[in-house]
């Protein structure tokens, strides 16, 4: 088992930043995949970012050069930094987990946390 913990959400007017930060405990592999979903009011949950335990990350097009996510290897935590946030940033962000491991993968989500951007 994993255990995901974020952390950061909160209400923000258009132009500001946040920072959303996700604790992962427990069963973590070596090989894994950390991500950040959103799900906004009406819409189909989305890739906002991820980043591979080797470092690679991986960005939602439309999200280039305003989100940026990190991640701390010694303590598991990943953070994902919004900046110029706009209203149609609104939405429930989820962290997610990918364990990278055959037959025995596994995949884990966070409760969520809601950001809300105010025009």
């Amino acid at each position: 088992q994993v255990q995901l913990v974020e952390s950061g959400g909160g209400l923000v007017q258009a132009g500001g930043s946040l920072r959303l930060s996700c604790a992962a405990s427990g069963n973590i592999f070596r090989s894994n995949t950390m991500g950040w979903y959103r799900r906004a009011p009406g819409k189909q949950r989305e890739l906002v970012a991820s980043v591979h335990s080797g470092g690679a990350t991986n960005y939602a097009e439309s999200l280039k050069g305003r989100f940026t996510i990190s991640k701390d290897n010694t303590t598991n935590t990943m953070y994902l930094q919004m900046n110029s946030l706009k209203p149609e940033d609104t939405a429930v962000y989820y962290c997610h987990i990918f364990n990278w491991g055959g037959v025995s993968s596994s995949d884990y989500w966070g409760q969520g946390t809601q950001v809300t951007v105010s025009s």
